[in-house]
């Protein structure tokens, strides 16, 4: 992956699902289009539910990574 600039970060490590998906839904209703919008996650369930979420609403995954029991999901809102 190359470098991103990420414009806001969601750290939901300690919430369990559906949580860290409805934090970066609340932070995506706040953001501009072309934001870059990290999610950081200890609930295994958000490396599955939040791309699915992202891609249904036509926005886009740059990148999953997991790192241990965390994941981090970067996200492009684009519309």
């Amino acid at each position: 992956m190359g470098e991103v600039e990420v414009t806001k970060s969601v750290d939901a490590r300690g919430s369990y699902c559906p949580g860290p998906l409805m934090e970066l839904i609340k932070t995506i209703k706040t953001s501009n289009v072309g934001d870059i919008i990290e999610v950081i996650s200890s609930d295994k369930g958000s490396a599955v539910d939040i791309p699915e979420w992202v891609n249904k609403m036509g926005h886009e995954v740059i990148n999953t990574d997991q790192f241990g029991e965390e994941y981090k999901i970067i996200v492009k809102k684009m519309r």
